[in-house]
């Protein structure tokens, strides 16, 4: 079964999320964000609104809109710049380098010593113009000294990777309670990032051409919020065109009524390609799930939850896919707020590569780096259950680690970023093991450190499929802020 009107159907669906309730009138109670939340002070009168409950799951907040190394001109500093809380400024410079050492993503297992570098500028104009407001954000993605040739993942020079325009209205749905209808190129981030994000840890961004509408914002009791866009094609040195065989839609909800309790994000994605070439298959792949996550009273505890099942037509086969992402935590009474956290990840594999129907999820527009700080991972054909502490020994140090083991979800699919397969199925299941360590520290408001190892113990399956030896990741990183 499928759907030809992805768009007609996401508005039916709107419509019935907006029927669930009505927006509460200035008590917002809060959850993740889908939007920046609103700075508004609340009126004298009134008791102070409540902060918005934030999931404490492993990388999962989203960005803010505008990005959050952009701020009003006002809040710099700069003397006579009081007035220009309309101008939103950005300037950020990341340089990372990395040591990899018998890399399990490349074919040939060799040491790779590289250098990324990324500059991000934001330039927005907010309230001076309203309704009407801009925004501008430029990108500079390149990579050097690498043993590899060159990829869209790291490089993507001089690039625009948001121009968009903005019909801004604060209070249509109730004090403080916008809406939004953006058009242009955008970045998008929405329900916990393992579908759609900005990528903050890769050297590139994805970004769409089209247009989106927000009702509500991170604060309210509810939210509603509809795209439809084209994704960009990264071309390395070239402009970056949106696909015109491609479309994206999307509709994501958000119920915050009882978010003391839980938060409820649905959400539905529509993947459609109409390809022009006879080689690429046309495909309309919808992915329908459910979000959910929140505090266990005032135990300690916290949790999160994502199912998401996919349906459609992949080519001439039928697309029939599921993913599960569960994360338990607690959160110790201790000065340095430690946090052990237990998660489980599946990802269903195509069981039979010769039948009608393709059992491996799609990952559409996700953050990987969530994983595996290897990369060699995605959110396919995949079981991974992983531990991880976190430490916060100083204000401005950030700790923490992990270990994870990794398993095929169908022994007769591939490994999917190395791009190994057995469809016999006789290689076995077991990839392999990885420890991860993380440092953070940051320097001022302008500079952060960031340093990392990770430990890569390969299993049965990649020893029977290729070349298999430990693989050893390094990095070290400085992140500038102006």
């Amino acid at each position: 079964m499928t759907f030809r009107h992805p768009i007609s159907h996401a508005l039916v669906w709107a419509a019935w999320i907006a029927c669930c309730g009505p927006p509460a009138r200035g008590q917002p109670s809060g959850a993740s964000a889908t939007s920046q939340p609103s700075s508004a002070p609340a009126a004298a009168s009134k008791p102070a609104e409540k902060k918005p409950y934030v999931s404490k799951s492993w990388g999962s907040r989203l960005e803010t809109q505008p990005p959050g190394y952009a701020r009003p001109l006002s809040e710099t500093g700069l003397p006579g710049t009081e007035a220009f809380d309309w101008m939103i400024l950005g300037l950020e410079h990341r340089t990372r380098w990395e040591f990899r050492d018998d890399d399990p993503r490349r074919p040939i297992l060799r040491d790779d010593n590289q250098f990324l570098m990324r500059s991000r500028g934001y330039f927005g104009i907010q309230k001076v113009l309203d309704p009407l407001r801009f925004g501008l954000e430029f990108q500079d993605a390149r990579q050097f000294n690498s043993s590899f040739p060159e990829s869209d993942r790291d490089v993507d020079e001089n690039e625009i990777i948001q121009l968009h325009a903005e019909l801004y209205f604060p209070d249509v749905l109730g004090k403080n309670e916008p809406l939004r209808f953006q058009f242009g190129r955008m970045s998008l981030e929405y329900v916990d990032r393992r579908l759609v994000g900005r990528n903050r840890w890769r050297n590139t961004t994805n970004a769409f051409d089209g247009f989106r509408v927000q009702l509500g914002e991170a604060a309210s009791d509810w939210q509603v919020d509809f795209f439809a866009a084209q994704p960009v094609e990264r071309r390395l040195r070239r402009f970056d065109p949106g696909d015109d065989e491609r479309w994206f839609y999307g509709l994501v909800g958000a119920w915050r009524k009882w978010s003391q309790y839980v938060t409820i994000e649905p959400y539905w994605f529509v993947l459609d390609e109409d390809r022009v070439s006879v080689t690429a298959a046309d495909r309309e792949i919808h992915t329908l799930g459910v979000r959910a996550f929140g505090p266990i009273g005032k135990s300690g505890f916290d949790y999160d939850v994502n199912n998401a099942f996919q349906f459609g037509d992949d080519g001439v086969r039928e697309q029939r896919a599921y993913a599960m992402y569960a994360e338990l935590g607690y959160t110790f009474q201790h000065a340095w707020k430690p946090r052990l956290s237990l998660s489980a990840t599946y990802g269903s594999g195509d069981r039979n590569p010769a039948d009608r129907t393709t059992e491996r999820f799609d990952r559409l527009f996700a953050v990987n780096h969530g994983w595996s700080t290897t990369d060699a991972f995605t959110w396919q054909n995949t079981i991974s259950p992983k531990l991880r502490l976190e430490l916060q020994p100083l204000k401005q140090l950030r700790l923490d680690g992990s270990y994870g083991g990794y398993l095929l979800a169908s022994d007769n699919d591939a490994w999917v970023t190395p791009a190994r397969r057995d469809a016999t199925g006789l290689a076995g299941t077991c990839v392999g093991q990885e420890l991860e360590v993380r440092l953070r520290y940051q320097i001022d408001e302008h500079m952060e450190l960031e340093t990392g190892y990770s430990y890569f113990i390969p299993g049965a399956f990649v020893e029977n499929t290729g070349p298999a030896d430990d693989s050893d990741f390094f990095y070290f990183g400085l992140t500038v802020k102006l």
